[in-house]
């Protein structure tokens, strides 16, 4: 652990073992804004136009990995989060947490704990109620992934008709979503969504999975989140635990957490474990994914 400069803001930790790197901004966020294997390149999209940059009135996507809540709301989840963050150090990690989201009565905190040894790190999401009243939300964890790569979501086994009668999953369809889009490819244990930086137009879905993970090749590299499913929970979005969106910028990887009655004084808290692998070859076919994703992402479960 150790703090740095990057892209024009001076103060940054960095966490580091010898399988991954990873930076967290302090001058605004809090943002993970870089993670990468030791001198690789980034996996997420820094948007340079707001490296270093602070205090603006408007709320700035920048890149990286942040904390949300569901629903989607044209004001509220676009509160500005352009103001500094203060870093504590835990027996184990360190916290990040800004100021008090005011007009929404949450305050936001980040854990992250990483590994000694292994390419690995957790990262625990808390929203606490700070204010008078209370508030129905969900948690809601969104990594902005660099362009040119390959999300991946792994499917339950396929069962066969007439043994399976009932369904074991759902899938939610936004106003803009379009199943015959090029960058989507369903197939039969994966969904694999590619994103196109020549993209003219946006496209999103999401799902309640209960593999509970999904992975982003990109830069010779495999991003894997893992994060829960509680099927007997109610999911926002019509039911979603993992959701995706991407542009002609880039392509986001979110995990939600179940929808709650958050009481004043009361948290909730929701966990994503991330693994980044080296040497993986561009995934394009779901043939790809058996040779080369599910070998790492078996082992992490």
């Amino acid at each position: 652990m150790e703090t740095v400069e990057f892209k024009g803001w001076k103060n940054n930790v960095r966490l580091a073992n010898p399988c991954l790197e990873m930076i967290v901004t302090l001058d605004v966020g809090p943002r993970v804004i870089h993670l990468a294997v030791p001198g690789g390149e980034n996996v997420f999209k820094n948007y340079a136009d707001q490296m270093g940059k602070a205090g603006e009135s408007a709320w700035q996507i920048r890149g990286g990995h942040r904390l949300w809540f569901a629903p989607e709301d044209p004001v509220k989840t676009y509160c500005p989060d352009n103001g500094p963050v203060a870093a504590e150090e835990l027996p184990k990690g360190v916290r990040f947490r800004p100021a008090p989201e005011t007009p929404n009565g949450i305050q936001k905190e980040i854990d992250i704990k990483l590994d000694r040894r292994q390419p690995h790190v957790r990262l625990v999401h808390r929203l606490i109620n700070v204010g008078q009243a209370p508030v129905r939300l969900a948690p809601w964890a969104l990594s902005v992934m660099a362009p040119g790569g390959t999300m991946i979501l792994g499917l339950p086994p396929r069962g066969s008709h007439p043994r399976d009668l009932l369904p074991n999953q759902t899938m939610t369809l936004w106003p803009y979503t379009d199943l015959g889009d090029a960058r989507l490819t369903c197939g039969t244990r994966a969904i694999l969504l590619a994103q196109d930086p020549q993209a003219t137009k946006p496209e999103k879905f999401g799902i309640l999975t209960p593999e509970g993970w999904a992975a982003y090749a990109v830069a010779g590299c495999l991003f894997l989140k893992r994060f829960p499913c509680k099927p007997r929970k109610v999911y926002p979005d019509m039911g979603c635990n993992a959701e995706f969106f991407t542009n002609a910028d880039m392509l986001e990887v979110e995990s939600l957490g179940p929808v709650i009655n958050l009481k004043p004084g009361r948290k909730v808290e929701h966990v994503e474990d991330w693994y980044i692998f080296p040497n993986v070859p561009a995934i394009r076919t779901e043939a790809d994914v058996d040779l080369h994703v599910r070998p790492l992402v078996d082992p992490t479960a």
